[in-house]
């Protein structure tokens, strides 16, 4: 087992991971900007080294200085968390070549996977359904016309490195083919520095649901049951749920055992995410595969009752894993609390917090690295805190979930709170009825 890791991280999954750390009686070494100095996951670390100025690109994702804070530190392992470096091969290969652990999977994995025309090709030599599209980049426009008439229109248009909604564009019709190719390159190109594009039929009205999946360094993969993400804005997830409303045993079945499949055929180390799309009639295709932990994990932990972070780092040390799939013996639903004003089109809000306080009582988890008097800075991801309440129903864990977030108090910033308590009142969202187009008509207000 490791005697120190460093968390290439900040936040919440940082102070998620020390406190896993701690437990595990492992040292943990938090990295800092400057405009960090006082979260909470620098002043609970053993050790914190401040890593450079605010902007992430000389400081979260400065991979010189990470590993300067690696080498001062004598840290044997590096935790990624999720986001920044976390599916960086590079960053991966540079930690393996110094002698230190990355907790994830191996470098050629993430590329392997990072890739989604790559990940695609991999797919389908394995036997995983992928949705129809363009089996690898497209050169020009006329092949991606040529393309998109022969699967039929909608089509969706996507970046190879793509992410977060970013490099994506809808097309309903040949004549909006030529303007959205552009658009999608010029933002890959800007975000990502690669304009590679691919072309896929667009799935109407689809659920995103996803499979957990784990996998020890002897080859041995399990999934550990999905999670619905279907609730999103601009692709960006809001609210995730295990199990999905949408799913039946039967399906359950075969999605899980084509994840299970997905991680097998890669040999796949560490824990990651087989995320699919299903349709209306519930065919599922591959989508994409994040090679780290995710935000929404505490909503498998509430269900299976199992540390996925302790789960990596035991398989970064050799563990094996039990070899058991896992299914949800209960209910569970995040509520991801972002500093935005969601009656100003989701506006960022930063700025400092006057008071705080989070949601308390059986079955309620909250994470976050905020407190009253806390600066949120503008430099990063608006998520401020997650809110998970666990129950044995679904209907029972939406009750708990409108309690919860009726005694989520935060003042001085703008916040989703307010979203998360209309869509919780929301009759469709209580039946089940929704898919990822669903806030599209949604609305803040009864006007």
């Amino acid at each position: 087992m490791f005697n120190k890791i460093l968390i290439a991280n900040r936040g919440e999954i940082a102070l998620r991971i020390i406190r896993t750390c701690r437990e595990m009686g492992i040292k943990t070494v938090a990295v800092y900007s400057t405009a960090d100095r006082e979260s909470l996951h620098v002043r609970f670390a053993d050790e914190a080294v401040c890593i450079g100025p605010p902007q992430s690109s000389e400081s979260y994702l400065s991979i010189p200085r990470i590993m300067a804070a690696v080498e001062i530190t004598n840290a044997d392992a590096v935790h990624p968390g999720y986001g920044f470096l976390a599916e960086n091969a590079d960053f991966a290969e540079i930690c393996t070549e110094y002698g230190i652990k990355f907790i994830g999977p191996t470098p050629t994995q993430i590329r392997k996977m990072g890739d989604k025309i790559t990940a695609k090709e991999t797919m389908i030599k394995a036997g995983v359904p992928v949705i129809p599209g363009s089996e690898g980049l497209i050169r020009d426009v006329k092949q991606g016309l040529k393309i998109a008439a022969e699967i039929g229109y909608p089509v969706i248009i996507k970046a190879t490195a793509g992410g977060g909604g970013k490099g994506m564009r809808i097309v309903w019709g040949e004549k909006d083919f030529e303007p959205a190719w552009e658009m999608a390159r010029k933002e890959a190109k800007a975000s990502f520095g690669n304009d590679g594009i691919y072309v896929e039929k667009f799935i109407e009205e689809p659920r995103h649901i996803e499979f957990q999946i784990a996998g020890d360094q002897k080859g041995k993969v399990v999934h550990l049951s999905e999670r619905d993400c279907s609730i999103q804005r601009r692709h960006q997830k809001l609210v995730e749920e295990c199990p999905s409303p949408f799913m039946t045993p039967e399906l359950r079945e075969k999605m899980g055992a084509a994840a299970v499949l997905a991680g097998e055929c890669i040999n796949y180390e560490g824990v990651g995410t087989i995320e699919f799309l299903v349709d209306k009639y519930r065919n599922f295709y591959f989508m994409e595969m994040n090679t780290r932990i995710q935000v929404e994990h505490p909503v498998t932990e509430e269900v299976i009752d199992h540390d996925l972070i302790k789960e990596q780092i035991k398989i970064a040390a050799g563990d094996t894993i039990s070899g058991i799939n896992y299914f949800p013996n209960a209910h569970a639903i995040e509520c991801r609390i972002n500093a935005e004003d969601v009656y100003n089109g989701f506006r960022p809000s930063p700025g400092k917090i006057a008071s705080f306080h989070s949601s308390k009582g059986h079955g309620v988890r909250v994470d976050t690295h905020v407190y009253a008097g806390y600066t949120i800075p503008p430099y990063y991801d608006s998520m401020i805190a997650k809110l998970i309440c666990r129950a044995r129903t679904r209907e029972e864990c939406i009750t708990k979930m409108e309690r919860a977030l009726d005694e989520f108090i935060i003042e001085g910033v703008k916040t989703t709170v307010p979203f998360h308590q209309r869509l919780m009142r929301n009759e469709k969202f209580r039946k089940g009825d929704y898919h990822t187009g669903f806030l599209n008509d949604f609305k803040m207000t009864d006007d």
